[in-house]
């Protein structure tokens, strides 16, 4: 059979969070930098494919084909591997409800893959896009893809920044961390890399699509519209945003995916004793 029944990813869900709790903090660092870079990569990439296009022509085209090229950041999680903090907000409550792993596990896990997606997101946000030119500043010479570049990120990074109040940014990032956790959940299902792929699509193209609110995407968005010069909002209000979608990720995932997930294939079954060191 190719791929798991939910049973059983309920179980690989479990084993990879104890997995992942138990990282030393080396190759957490590492997983979560390349984590981050990987989620901006897909960030770049939106931009990019979708700078230029009318709204008055295109309609909802340009955040459906935004949602779709921005797979490929859980796509390079999945199957190139790395530690996305947005996913282990799922998979590793798992493990601590079956007793694989520790509360403390937990909050460390995430509290450090939180720094190091950070880090790889702000890497590619200064070195890879805005130091590159491939977005440009505000001087940026008009009807070059630069340019065209710039306007898109501005627009994004507005909306996120100050265009949402506290409480949407907040709901929305409940929505998205649903989907991205739907996106993991059923991409442990997959047995092959092509199953894999078509499991990551719909659900993150779905979240992008909406206009949701992803803590590490905005890790990317909104210091490389600042690096670029996009006026209208600072720090201050780049932190607040990161910390309401933070919060709303937590729930997202961990209520509606890890719980719910774990309630129903996994309540009643015999729960084990924490590994050593948990």
């Amino acid at each position: 059979m190719a791929y798991k029944g939910p049973d059983d990813v309920a179980v690989a869900a479990v084993a990879a969070g104890a997995k992942k709790a138990a990282l030393p903090l080396p190759k957490m660092l590492v997983g979560g930098f390349l984590a981050g870079a990987y989620i901006a990569f897909a960030g770049l990439i939106a931009v990019d494919t979708t700078a230029g296009l009318d709204p008055a022509i295109w309609g909802g085209i340009i955040t459906l084909l935004n949602g779709a090229v921005f797979t490929l950041g859980l796509v390079l999680v999945m199957v190139a591997g790395a530690e996305l903090v947005t996913g282990n907000m799922a998979l590793v409550p798992m493990a601590v409800l079956q007793g694989r792993a520790s509360v403390g596990q937990l909050l460390g896990n995430i509290g450090v893959l939180l720094v190091a997606n950070l880090l790889g997101a702000l890497f590619v946000a200064y070195v890879l896009a805005v130091a590159t030119g491939v977005i440009g500043g505000p001087d940026a010479a008009e009807g070059t893809t630069a340019a065209a570049n710039h306007e898109r990120l501005a627009g994004l990074a507005t909306s996120k920044a100050v265009g949402e109040a506290h409480h949407e940014v907040f709901l929305r990032a409940v929505g998205c961390n649903w989907l991205v956790c739907l996106a993991v959940w059923m991409s442990l299902a997959a047995e092959d890399v092509a199953g894999k792929v078509l499991a990551i699509f719909f659900p993150i193209t779905a979240f992008v699509a909406l206009g949701f609110d992803h803590v590490v995407a905005n890790m990317f968005f909104l210091p490389a519209a600042w690096f670029a010069g996009v006026p209208g909002f600072g720090w201050g209000d780049i932190l607040l945003n990161w910390l309401f979608a933070l919060l709303g990720n937590v729930l997202g995932g961990g209520l509606f995916v890890g719980l719910a997930y774990w309630f129903l294939h996994l309540r009643g079954r015999e729960r084990e004793a924490p590994q050593a060191g948990a």
